[in-house]
């Protein structure tokens, strides 16, 4: 898997290229884990290039939301197709997060 790192100001933007499943969810968990230490936090997660995610996936982004939420900060997910969305309803994990249609949005909320 590939997952592009972008800065929109003091914010930086992970872009997951691809499903995050099995094979892809710890190199996701790594990549989350190594931004959050060097945003303080201020990071976003551009879904918009995830198809779908399976249960290791979902694991790797509640990890990355628990590791903001004992700072006091919430995940912030863009661009999430219609499945993601589904999946995250369904396993009652959309409250985890912090959704936003993309990633202008999602970075103007740190102000």
């Amino acid at each position: 898997m590939d997952i592009q790192e972008s800065r929109q100001g003091a914010v930086t933007v992970l872009k997951p290229m691809g499903p995050i499943v099995l094979g892809d969810a710890d190199q996701f968990r790594a990549a989350a884990t190594d931004a959050h230490s060097r945003s303080l936090g201020r990071y976003v997660v551009d879904a918009s290039s995830v198809a779908y995610v399976d249960s290791q996936g979902l694991e790797a982004l509640l990890d990355a939301s628990e590791a903001l939420a004992t700072g006091g900060q919430c995940l912030r997910l863009c661009g999430a197709n219609e499945t993601l969305r589904e999946v995250l309803e369904l396993t009652g994990l959309s409250d985890s997060f912090e959704h936003y249609e993309d990633v202008n949005a999602a970075a103007r909320s740190f102000l």
